[in-house]
């Protein structure tokens, strides 16, 4: 079979054709892409490049397959509404003339696809980094689940803004990556929310720090050593949270040395694997339309002509998974044995103690890497005694040591929630976390993976729900705060659990009945944050 794929979603006009038959390194792909002479991309401007350049790279592509497609692939989302439409128009009218069946691919999909296929993975956790979006995804009950995404801009994009600022063309990031080769540390802002990013602070701090004098290869190379540690740390707190030992990277920003080094340094000091496909499949290109198109083909997941309006919003979890089987799943349970390797620590369990040590990251600059360990080492213990003391069911802390980022608790519960979820312990974690808002303080990172369950004290004991590993609260008295703490835990659901929804209804109902309603109509705007939402 022979698909021929058609990508214009930004900036890029592409087209590819791909013959089941060959690997798929040997895609022929075509493209044009859209420069601007200054500033960002404009969509008129790149609409009008679509209009020029898609027939004549789908001819190219057409003469290489002598004519011969047996389906046509387009991507239907999401991007640049003009753009799209551009493509979707073209596709259509191919696949008419053909006589062959259409397929609408999501964008963000393929990115992550064509690292899956090509590793041979079976269910990775799949972190896209794009000029519009940063996701962490994994697949899970027929979808691709969103484990994780940018709450402000797209990665690539809050690049594109510091560079614009200083005065570069776009694309911004190859300049940053060149400009980082002569620079220095200096501090920026880092911010990890739970399994989320947030780039506006730290694009406004280097700004600042640019008008304010630091010379622009320290400002660049501070940028890409935070940025992509908060990137890098979320992927690893996905691979934690599902048990997977498989990361794949998609994505243009993928591009980046930096970025791919901090990733394998990071998987290779936990014992996983990870994949980047080459350069020519990570930025926008119709190679990897073509690959899944085929996939969706073979599943006969088509689209009548009809149907096939382009959707600017088409998120990734909207995507119905057809052409992998559903009991394939990211989420990967192992047993803990003695010494259990979190995303930020090994925990060493004893019968009575367990110890917490927050161990170096290889792929953090030592500055910031001691700068967090030390920080979060404090924290964490100071906010697990004040959550105790405001009844909420927590370790009793016996040690804590912020230099070395070692902290000795008492043994509580008798396994992670992810492993026994039950409607009444996701209740408990709703009014425990009403407790801490109510007391002015976030968890910041209240996933299935950071709650212990069970009886310490035998059969007869009571069964108690624990708060555990809060390393990235904070005070605060922002219902905004309140509501990415329910947000987090809400997305550590999709991840881990077969009745995420019904798990989600009650867990709002019983954080409705203890705390504030206000943090709960908060919720649905930080939701509507998310991309393409």
């Amino acid at each position: 079979m022979r698909v021929l794929g058609i990508e214009g979603t930004a900036w890029a006009a592409s087209a590819a054709v791909y013959d089941t038959e060959d690997d798929p390194d040997s895609i022929f792909i075509e493209t044009d892409a859209y420069q601007p002479d200054s500033g960002g991309i404009h969509p008129r401007e790149a609409a009008e490049h679509m209009s020029d350049a898609v027939p004549e790279v789908v001819e190219t592509a057409l003469a290489e397959a002598d004519g011969d497609i047996d389906a046509v692939a387009f991507s239907r989302g999401p991007g640049l509404g003009p753009c799209l439409r551009t493509v979707g128009t073209a596709a259509r009218a191919l696949a008419q003339t053909l006589d062959v069946p259409l397929v609408g691919v999501n964008h963000m999909v393929a990115h992550l696809e064509i690292g899956r296929q090509q590793s041979g993975f079976d269910s990775p956790v799949c972190l896209n980094a794009s000029g519009a979006n940063a996701h962490v995804l994994g697949y899970r009950n027929g979808r691709y689940r969103v484990l994780g995404e940018t709450m402000d801009t797209g990665v690539g994009n809050a690049i594109d803004k510091f560079t614009r600022h200083v005065g570069w063309s776009h694309p911004g990031g190859p300049k940053v990556e060149e400009a980082a080769k002569d620079g220095e540390y200096v501090e920026l802002p880092y911010v990890v929310k739970g399994m989320d990013f947030s780039f506006s602070g730290i694009m406004s701090a280097a700004k600042d720090a640019y008008e304010e004098g630091t010379p622009v290869e320290d400002v660049c190379y501070s940028l890409q050593e935070n940025v992509f540690a908060m990137l890098t740390e979320v992927a690893e707190r996905a691979l934690s949270l599902t048990g997977s030992d498989e990361l794949v990277l998609g994505g243009g920003v993928g591009q980046n040395a930096r970025l791919r080094e901090m990733l394998g340094a990071m998987c290779d000091q936990r014992g996983a694997s990870f994949h980047a496909p080459e350069p020519r499949f990570l930025r926008d290109n119709a190679g990897m339309i073509a690959v899944l198109g085929a996939e969706m083909v073979r599943a006969g997941d088509t689209i009548p002509v009809e149907e096939s309006a382009v959707d600017p919003d088409f998120r990734p979890d909207q995507v119905p998974v057809t052409w992998r089987d559903d009991d394939e799943s990211v989420a990967v349970w192992r047993e803990n044995g003695a010494e259990v390797k979190g995303a930020e620590a090994t925990v060493e369990i004893g019968d009575e103690r367990v110890t917490k040590r927050r161990l170096p990251k290889r792929y953090r600059h030592p500055e910031l890497d001691a700068r967090l360990r030390r920080d979060r080492t404090v924290l964490e213990a100071r906010l697990t005694s004040e959550a105790r003391r405001h009844g909420v069911p927590t370790p009793v802390v016996y040690d804590v040591d912020p230099q070395e980022g070692v902290l000795v608790f008492e043994r509580v519960g008798e396994a992670d929630l992810r492993e026994n979820l039950t409607p009444d312990r996701v209740r408990d974690v709703a009014r425990h976390l009403a407790a801490i808002h109510a007391a002015g303080f976030v968890h910041g990172d209240p996933t299935t993976r950071n709650v212990r369950v069970g009886r310490r004290d035998g059969p007869s004991g009571p069964d108690r729900t624990y708060l555990i590993d809060f390393g990235l609260g904070y005070y605060t008295d922002d219902d905004e705060d309140y509501a990415m703490d329910l947000h987090v835990f809400a997305q550590s659901l999709a991840g881990t659990s077969d009745d995420a929804e019904e798990l989600r209804r009650k867990f709002e109902e019983a954080y409705a009945e203890a705390g504030d309603d206000t943090v709960l109509t908060r919720l649905r705007a930080v939701e509507g944050r998310g991309r393409y939402q």
